[in-house]
């Protein structure tokens, strides 16, 4: 009877398709916040959220989808765009080109963003949505270039941007080359902001480094789970560098809202209806279905040749 509770394919997920790390048995799960016992099948059906203290677990990429968007609506793009080894970097005896096909595996997904088009309460849009198990959403080459591509669509199609990060910041294994993707999507979001559509973005735990410094910050509205960390470093390297305590919740996005960094905290059940308000307030509804908006071949972005020798490979 034991084994049998432990098969994992008698607790379904409602959204995503791979288990979590913490939650090997599936039957089970234990707050870190509160330490509270969680029943997996209740924790799920409240999409990762402990019900005693409101903690929010972290989601993958594909359930972060499976979330906000209508359902079969997503179609990825530029799926198979992949980061290089520019430097070929190594550490600890092992190339940055290997682990990348390791970090892959691990992460299901082959760069740490998945981007394409999509439906928010039939409302059209472009989204963009970091992978944290991917070398912990961290941007090099690739990811600056998946984001760029993702903001220029939204340009050509005249429609707005969403936008969710969690990230460790910049990728030290492409040295200057990551630095530099935080210029080139600040640059693609003046575009954005010059054809007039909208930029929302979403902070989640933990969205810090290179990325909140340059476009995650940048969003007409700028919003977060509660509890999420963000900020540019970590509070240890903060406590080291000012040699003092910091205050309990600082760099939290609470902490973050009362200091005017972000515009809302918003809790991940309203997540959804929450940023397709914001779109039809900023967008008058213009970007509602119609059959103007039916993606075709001619959708499709095309940048051959765009960043060839940077370091990524399509």
């Amino acid at each position: 009877m034991r084994e049998l509770l432990r098969r994992r394919h008698h607790l379904p997920l409602p959204f995503g398709e791979q288990p979590h790390a913490e939650e090997p048995d599936r039957l089970w799960i234990r707050c870190p916040s509160c330490n509270e016992q969680l029943y997996a099948k209740e924790y799920v059906d409240n999409l990762r959220v402990c019900p005693k203290c409101r903690f929010h677990f972290r989601l993958s990429a594909q359930e972060r989808l499976d979330l906000l968007l209508d359902p079969g609506s997503f179609e990825e793009l530029d799926h198979d765009l992949r980061g290089a080894d520019p430097l070929s970097f190594r550490s600890e005896g092992q190339a940055y080109a290997d682990k990348i096909a390791d970090y892959e595996r691990k992460a299901g997904t082959p760069e740490a963003v998945l981007y394409g088009r999509g439906l928010i309460e039939e409302i059209s849009l472009v989204i963009a949505v970091s992978s944290f198990a991917f070398q912990g959403g961290s941007m090099g080459v690739a990811m600056g270039e998946k984001i760029a591509r993702a903001i220029d669509l939204a340009v050509s199609r005249r429609l707005p941007f969403v936008c969710v990060s969690a990230t460790g910041g910049a990728r030290q294994h492409e040295g200057v080359f990551a630095l530099m993707q935080m210029a080139k999507t600040t640059a693609a979001l003046a575009r954005l902001g010059r054809v007039g559509m909208p930029f929302i973005s979403l902070l989640t735990d933990p969205t810090v480094g290179g990325v909140p410094a340059s476009y995650a910050m940048l969003g007409d509205v700028n919003m977060a789970e509660p509890g999420a960390f963000i900020g540019f470093a970590g509070p240890r390297v903060i406590e080291q560098a000012i040699r003092q305590k910091l205050p309990q919740g600082t760099a939290t996005s609470e902490s973050m809202l009362a200091h005017g960094m972000i515009d809302l905290v918003c809790a991940r059940a309203e997540l959804r209806s929450t940023i397709a308000r914001l779109l039809r307030l900023l967008t008058n509804a213009s970007c509602r279905r119609a059959a103007d908006l039916v993606w075709g071949e001619q959708g499709a972005m095309s940048r051959a040749g765009v960043g060839e020798g940077l370091g990524f490979a399509e």
